[in-house]
C-alpha cells in the first residue's frame, strides 16, 4: 500500500520535472535511473531514498524541502494549485520569460490584483 508522504513527494517530483520541461527519461539520465524508476517515484509505489532525493532535487534545481511542502499537519493549508493544469501552464510559461520581463509581468499581476 502507497503512504501519504511517499505519494506526496511523488506529486512533487512529477509537478517539478513537468515545469521544468524534463522528461522522465531526462531526469533518470540525471539522476543514473531508469525512466521506470522515476515513473514508480512519481506515483508513490516506490519509496525516494534520501541520497536519491537528494539527486533528484539537485537535477530538479530545488531544495530538499520543496518536496514536503504542504503536507497535511503543517500550519499552512495544503492547497494543490499545480493539480489544475491550466495553473501549471500558467506557472511554466511565466518561468520561460526572460528575468526583467517576469519581474514587470508580476509587478503587473499585483497591481491587478489589488486592483480587483
Amino acid at each position: 500500500m502507497t503512504h501519504p508522504v511517499d505519494a506526496h513527494v511523488g506529486k512533487r517530483i512529477r509537478h517539478q520535472r513537468w515545469m521544468v520541461g524534463m522528461t522522465q527519461q531526462q531526469l533518470a539520465e540525471k539522476v543514473g535511473i531508469k525512466f521506470q524508476q522515476v515513473q514508480k517515484y512519481e506515483t508513490g509505489m516506490n519509496r525516494v531514498s534520501a541520497s536519491r532525493l537528494w539527486d533528484i532535487a539537485e537535477a530538479l534545481g530545488v531544495g530538499i524541502g520543496f518536496f514536503f511542502d504542504g503536507l497535511a499537519g503543517e500550519k499552512t493549508p495544503a492547497v494543490d494549485v499545480m493539480a489544475d493544469k491550466e495553473a501549471a501552464e500558467l506557472v511554466r510559461s511565466y518561468y520561460a520569460i526572460p528575468e526583467p520581463q517576469r519581474r514587470r509581468l508580476f509587478d503587473l499581476a499585483k497591481v491587478l490584483s489589488e486592483a480587483a
